[in-house]
């Protein structure tokens, strides 16, 4: 095993010349659970500047806002184009280049960008002098009190247990990219470490849509969108399928995203209006009411401290009958699975859920897929950086065009 070490701001990169094999997987393991943990939520104790006015970027101002917290720049390389976007309207935006050396040595940065590697892109700022540089997801975890956004969770120690659930997921991944995408996962929620793996690449432009589930699309496709926001992977269904399917279901609870969801529908539809159905209730294990935060866009989600009820369903209530389902919940998809396990087991569908959100993607998320289907494969692929965009794809192996190589 080739390994070379790059540290800064407590962020290290840790390049692997090939991707990881069980045994190899195994042995990474061992040794990521033995190394001591010392990072820590991160207060906003200084002026706060966020870096990158992208999607990420403008969650971060609408989640400081929602706490209350003064937001002191925006600093972007396409400044000039973020000046003229009213989104940004209020908040004084710099070129990386007109920031003074002072603002630099003394306030708090957030990175705002997830599509690369935290470690290059705080080299980069440190060496334009930036003392304080942070993760934003880093920061969110230390406000979890007031605020359920909750992407950059810390695994803690890893236990015993863990350890050996995890390597018994290790071993039942489909292909070697799963299985270092997996490590690449705990390295960063358990070390704040970059890891990479040669041949097995973070790719941000296929979520939901990998080849392997382009591969297997028929056009007869029951796409069942749960968690459908603003109908983003709706409308990218539609598009890679050409139009051509049997029904499409949009699952969405939150009042603020449904209009836009029904609206981007409706500009997609070709005619299709029959086929396209949109429910506006959560899903969930059981039937009844539950709070919900509402208004957070991508992060609307349960919460205790919520300020409205959702009504929630099961998908085995619903009596639909997918050939592909999506489940992107803020952590609730494991919960929405079990109540979907009947219809799953009825109909095998395609599976694609979103698996980052909280401690359960370690390894209870996945093993419980790989304990309840059968005959499925698993794989699991990062579509984004800072220990987010992982999803697990579960493709029965009947629709497979090529079988995995066992590994």
């Amino acid at each position: 095993m080739n390994t070379h070490i790059l540290q800064h701001t407590e962020c290290k990169s840790v390049q692997h010349s090939a991707p990881a094999n069980t045994a190899m997987a195994h042995a990474l393991l061992h040794q990521l659970a033995k190394i001591p943990i010392s990072n820590t939520p991160r207060k906003v104790d200084k002026p706060l500047v966020l870096y990158g006015a992208g999607n990420l970027g403008k969650m971060a101002r609408a989640y400081f806002e929602q706490l209350d917290m003064p937001i002191q720049l925006l600093v972007d390389a396409s400044a000039g184009l973020y000046r003229n976007d009213p989104f940004w309207q209020g908040i004084t935006i710099l070129h990386p280049h007109e920031v003074s050396p002072s603002q630099r040595e003394n306030m708090l940065l957030a990175v705002c960008i997830a599509t690369s590697p935290f470690s290059e892109i705080s080299a980069s700022l440190a060496k334009q002098g930036w003392r304080d540089i942070v993760p934003f997801y880093d920061i969110t975890e230390a406000y979890q009190d007031q605020h359920p956004l909750s992407n950059g969770w810390f695994s803690g120690v890893l236990s015993a247990q863990d350890v050996d659930h995890i390597e018994g997921v290790l071993s039942r991944w489909s292909d070697d990219i799963s299985r270092s995408h997996h490590l690449q996962f705990i390295a960063w929620h358990s070390l704040r470490e970059d890891w990479h793996f040669k041949d097995a690449p973070v790719t941000t432009g296929d979520r939901y849509f990998i080849h392997s589930v382009l591969s297997a699309l028929h056009d007869h496709e029951v796409f069942v969108d749960v968690g459908a926001h603003h109908g983003e992977v709706s409308t990218t269904f539609l598009q890679v399928v050409n139009n051509r399917f049997k029904a499409l279901w949009a699952i969405e609870p939150d009042q603020h995203n449904l209009s836009e969801l029904r609206l981007k529908i409706k500009m997609q539809q070709h005619g299709d209006d029959a086929k396209i159905h949109i429910l506006s209730h959560a899903v969930g294990e059981l039937e009844g009411n539950k709070t919900f935060m509402a208004g957070l866009g991508y992060a609307s989600q349960f919460c205790v401290f919520g300020q409205s009820k959702a009504e929630v369903k099961s998908i085995d209530q619903l009596d639909l009958t997918p050939s592909f389902i999506k489940l992107h919940l803020e952590g609730w998809e494991l919960n929405a699975l079990k109540g979907s396990i009947k219809t799953i087991l009825q109909h095998r569908p395609l599976i694609a859920a979103t698996s980052y959100h909280n401690r359960l993607g370690l390894w209870e998320f996945p093993k419980w897929l790989m304990d309840h289907l059968s005959d499925y494969d698993f794989l699991l692929r990062l579509h984004s950086w800072c220990g987010t965009g992982a999803v697990i794809y579960c493709i029965p192996r009947e629709r497979q065009r090529t079988p995995f190589a066992a590994a």
